[in-house]
């Protein structure tokens, strides 16, 4: 936990979930620059409606909690960690309202924050979806650091929010400043997408936070064609779920199991819900849960899970979360269940299924992925 200073006060923060060793800020400089340049140009006052979009751990929130404030992020683990943090510098969890990407609120804004997100997509449907909310005095600030901004970046601000500058850097951030004009932006949102799944007639819907929203991804193409197929698979995860394509897949393999979506993007699981809905309609029920890796699933209850890790939260790449993905799973599974992983070949995800279950066993590859399978004992 580690202390950031602003203009606003002392807050204590950390990342979430939580690590032993942490070696990662709550926080960027970004957002250090975001709340210096509010302060200095005296954005903000004891009336203003503000609205903070894209907070990854409460940098934005609770530095302005003071403030008539609501937030909104696709990802909960950003609420649980705003949340978290809230309660670390004693703030109710209930003054800052949090909102996921899907719920905006209806009214207008006098001020919005967003920082920008590592998908344009996003962006594109942050902006569209926020525009509304904006009256001609509005104020729009964004903020990232520069290898995150781009000229698409910009001309997405140009194009639906008004006239957009930027700032000069500072410790490699930038402010990107755009000026309201209520006259410019898109009649409607390209957002949700959809293709046909290939060698079916399912139409996959994909929301904008979903990963390979216009085609099958080649990664994903390579798990359906392995899928398992068993009558002992009652209780199915699909763990990471994205827009469910996999679930969906193994619940046609597997025509008596029980299927359950997980993912911690809020349109991730919309999405799932949407493609599951559409597939199979009310004859065949599943179940959605939009939660950090496994938390809240009961303990010894799953027969199978399937899982394509990601290998980054936001900006940070690394294999915590498979980590995390693989422990719990290990916690979920009945003895004598399994959990298939497709991953990258040399990220090695053998060495530490090996560690956590004590086995693995390979059941496909080719030049550029590994499908592995690890069974709990039953001893």
């Amino acid at each position: 936990m580690e202390i950031l200073n602003t203009s606003f006060g002392e807050f204590q923060l950390s990342r979430f979930p939580r690590r032993s060793k942490e070696l990662l800020r709550a926080w960027d400089a970004a957002d250090e620059y975001l709340l210096q340049h509010i302060a200095e140009e005296q954005l903000i006052n004891d009336h203003s409606r503000v609205l903070i979009i894209n907070d990854q751990f409460g940098a934005l929130s609770i530095s302005l909690n003071s403030y008539k404030l609501e937030s909104i992020s696709d990802s909960w683990i950003a609420h649980a960690g705003i949340k978290e943090n809230l309660l670390d510098n004693s703030i109710s969890p209930d003054t800052i309202k949090l909102h996921n990407s899907l719920d905006y609120p209806n009214e207008q804004f006098d001020l919005v924050i967003i920082k920008v997100p590592k998908s344009l997509a996003m962006l594109e449907d942050q902006l569209i979806r926020v525009k509304p909310l904006l009256h001609e005095n509005s104020v729009v600030l964004s903020g990232a650091m520069v290898k995150s901004i781009h000229n698409s970046t910009l001309k997405l601000f140009e194009k639906i929010i008004g006239p957009t500058k930027t700032s000069l850097a500072k410790k490699k951030a930038r402010l990107i400043l755009p000026t309201v004009d209520l006259e410019v932006g898109p009649a409607s949102s390209p957002y949700p997408s959809n293709y046909i799944l290939e060698n079916t007639e399912h139409q996959i819907t994909n929301h904008a936070a979903v990963f390979s929203r216009d085609s099958l991804d080649i990664g994903t193409r390579f798990f359906l064609q392995h899928l398992p197929v068993s009558n002992s698979y009652k209780k199915i995860i699909d763990l990471g779920c994205g827009n469910g394509i996999v679930g969906l897949i193994a619940a046609e393999k597997n025509p008596s199991a029980e299927l359950n979506f997980v993912d911690e993007s809020f349109m991730a699981v919309a999405s799932a819900k949407v493609n599951f809905e559409s597939a199979f309609g009310e004859e065949r029920k599943a179940h959605f849960l939009t939660t950090d890796c496994l938390k809240g699933l009961p303990k010894n209850s799953y027969d199978l899970i399937l899982n394509n890790p990601p290998f980054h939260q936001q900006n940070v790449v690394g294999d915590f979360i498979a980590k995390q993905m693989f422990r719990e799973s290990y916690t979920a599974l009945e003895k004598g269940g399994e959990l298939w992983v497709i991953g990258n070949r040399h990220l090695g995800y053998h060495v530490t299924l090996k560690k956590i279950f004590g086995n693995c066993m390979t059941i496909a590859n080719n030049k550029k992925f590994v499908i592995l399978k690890a069974v709990k004992a039953s001893k």
